[in-house]
């Protein structure tokens, strides 16, 4: 594939007509004598040099595009290179169990429940870790690899999309959802190992105590981000609105454990309020835990200019010989 590294070199073009039309005019001496059989012989002097100037525009304008040429750089474009990888696994967590169809979230000025927001948090986050491999698991009662580590970013999103409460059962195994994810983050060998923690509540089923198994990771060098989910009062509807007023929809979020299990592995615990949290919270792991930028993609390629540079230069050496070669017929 062809292709011109900097096209707008070619606007450079019109520069030679443009200094000529700007420039003021050189000045020929004025004659001390005038003889009146020599106005004829001058004429034809004069005829002869226009003819030699037009002639030795055309190489002139040749050598302006073909140096045009090369600065454009030209070039060939091969096959695609590997794409740079940043050697960092991460495993997504995200509870499914009954308590995250709550409405107590707020997204684009209306009420959603927690998963929907999750989702739409989750699905910027893992669209902007182009370079690492991710992996998502899908906790309630029971913990499942939804998708295998991976670089297919976009089929992660679309399963984390398709995922529902009550998928997984309605409880909620913190404990196994980590021993999965230590499971298959010491499979592969990778110099940064991140798991991503995602509730709403407290391990109420399982068969490992999540503290434990935020050990067996710190054993394994794999940090672990968590982040509680839930808003801090939510008003209720009819009755119970008169009655009690505002609730704690979070009352059964187990922030001293999540924030234990950061502590033991060192990650860091965020808590998720409302969008505008999440937000922040993205922002804050992707200082921590950068991932590389997609960027312009990179071809092996076969640079091009060397052939007109060096067509403009063996026609400026053609050019220079003729003049060497008129001059030296004269003298």
């Amino acid at each position: 594939m062809f292709e011109l590294y900097w096209p707008a070199a070619f606007l450079l073009l019109p520069l030679p007509w443009l200094m000529r039309w700007l420039l003021p005019a050189s000045r020929r001496p004025a004659s001390a004598l005038h003889v009146s059989f020599l106005r004829r012989l001058s004429q034809l002097q004069s005829t002869n040099a226009d003819r030699r100037s037009n002639s030795m525009q055309w190489p002139l304008l040749l050598i302006w595009v073909l140096m045009l040429c090369a600065a454009a750089r030209p070039q060939l474009l091969g096959a695609p290179l590997a794409p740079s990888i940043s050697g960092r696994d991460m495993m997504v967590a995200v509870d499914l169990s009954a308590s995250m169809e709550i409405h107590d979230m707020q997204l684009d000025e209306r009420k959603v429940d927690r998963l929907t927001l999750v989702k739409h948090w989750l699905g910027t986050f893992i669209e902007g870790r182009r370079g690492d491999r991710i992996g998502l698991i899908l906790f309630g009662s029971n913990a499942y690899v939804q998708a295998p580590l991976t670089y297919d970013l976009d089929s992660v999103a679309q399963w984390l999309e398709e995922a529902f409460v009550g998928l997984t059962g309605r409880d909620t195994a913190i404990g196994d959802a980590i021993g999965l994810g230590i499971k298959r983050l010491i499979q592969q060998p990778a110099s940064s190992r991140v798991m991503l923690l995602i509730t709403d509540g407290a391990n109420t089923a399982g068969e490992i105590a999540p503290i434990q198994a935020a050990r067996l990771a710190a054993e394994q060098g794999i940090r672990i981000f968590t982040i509680g989910v839930g808003a801090d009062s939510m008003q209720q509807d009819g009755l119970q609105s008169v009655l009690n007023g505002d609730v704690d929809p979070s009352i059964d979020l187990d922030e001293t454990t999540l924030r234990k299990i950061a502590e033991i592995t060192g990650g860091l615990y965020f808590r998720a309020r409302d969008s505008a949290s999440l937000e922040s919270i993205y922002a804050r792991l992707d200082e921590l835990e950068p991932s590389l930028r997609a960027g312009r993609p990179s071809h092996e390629s076969i640079p091009l200019y060397p052939w007109p540079l060096a067509a403009a230069w063996l026609i400026s050496l053609v050019m220079a010989l003729q003049q060497v070669r008129r001059q030296r017929r004269v003298t």
